[in-house]
């Protein structure tokens, strides 16, 4: 079954379904903004954790406030759209907050999954999902492969006439 983009209500009901059933389900959540290899690579390495893939996407506020000016190129509906069409992700849910806590609250996913860039700083949503038993996951990120190294490429692309 392809992916589908979630209200919170619906992604409650489906994530309920699933524990009913006995399956993990992995959460992990993001901007997304300009889809690339790297993504679908994480998002691949997250899903194997689990039998379903919920993926919070930043919504355009948050992410113009977190990223800058000019964030996000794709809008959120957009980019939920994409991610719920790749093979690994069973839904996406668009959150307006600055961090995913409340989302997680809500879901109370088995694991939570997120770039190794964590490993050195701050995760805020770690101590609720250690509060209830859930699992903090860190998978190692291609450096080389990020919206902002993308960017910055096309900025760099001679103007043609």
């Amino acid at each position: 079954m392809m992916g589908r983009v979630l209200s919170w209500e619906e992604a409650a009901i489906e994530r309920e379904h699933l524990r009913q059933q006995g399956r993990q389900v992995v959460f992990t959540n993001g901007h997304f903004d300009l889809l690339h290899v790297g993504h679908l690579d994480y998002l691949e390495k997250a899903r194997e954790w689990g039998a379903a893939l919920f993926v919070g996407v930043n919504g355009d506020e948050a992410t113009t406030h977190l990223k800058g000016t000019g964030r996000p190129l794709v809008p959120a509906l957009e980019r939920a759209r994409l991610l719920a069409a790749l093979v690994p992700v069973t839904a996406a849910i668009i959150f307006e907050q600055e961090t995913a806590h409340d989302l997680i609250d809500v879901l109370r996913p088995d694991f939570y999954v997120k770039g190794g860039d964590y490993a050195h700083k701050p995760l805020p949503e770690r101590t609720l999902v250690e509060s209830y038993g859930g699992h903090v996951i860190l998978i190692d990120l291609v450096t080389e492969r990020s919206t902002s190294a993308l960017i910055e490429r096309i900025r760099r692309l001679p103007l043609q006439n």
